[in-house]
């Protein structure tokens, strides 16, 4: 059965349209085939060997900013989703009746200064 890759989730076509991998890095270009022979020389040889452990060095690096970079956005979300969360299910942490006894000293959550926001510019 054939499939669009760009669909199929486990293909390098599907990651790379939706800015799951990092595709398009100059490091790339140097895994190029090449298929002119070359003469052998010591000294280039060893100079190239030095420059792809460098290039792994630098593509690992630039890998691992690019993951930081896409999970920071989801640890964001976490955080607001668990202070949500915590508006909502208040009751929970604080007893009602210790709500109760200080009905003087009520402690205001962010949700309802929104909520008294909201119908305070409906009023309006």
């Amino acid at each position: 059965m054939k499939r669009n890759p760009r669909k199929v989730k486990w293909t390098k076509a599907y990651r790379a349209a939706r800015g799951k991998d990092l595709t398009n890095d100059t490091t790339f270009e140097l895994e190029r085939k090449r298929n002119r022979p070359e003469r052998y020389n010591r000294e280039t040889m060893q100079k190239t060997l030095k420059a792809m452990e460098r290039i792994t060095e630098i593509r690992n690096k630039r890998e691992n900013r690019f993951i930081a970079n896409r999970l920071k956005t989801r640890k964001k979300q976490e955080r607001e989703l668990a202070r949500k969360t915590l508006d909502q299910e208040i009751h929970l942490v604080k007893s009602p009746a210790a709500v109760k006894t200080k009905s003087a000293d009520k402690v205001k959550t962010p949700v309802e200064k929104v909520r008294r926001r909201n119908k305070d510019a409906m009023q309006e």
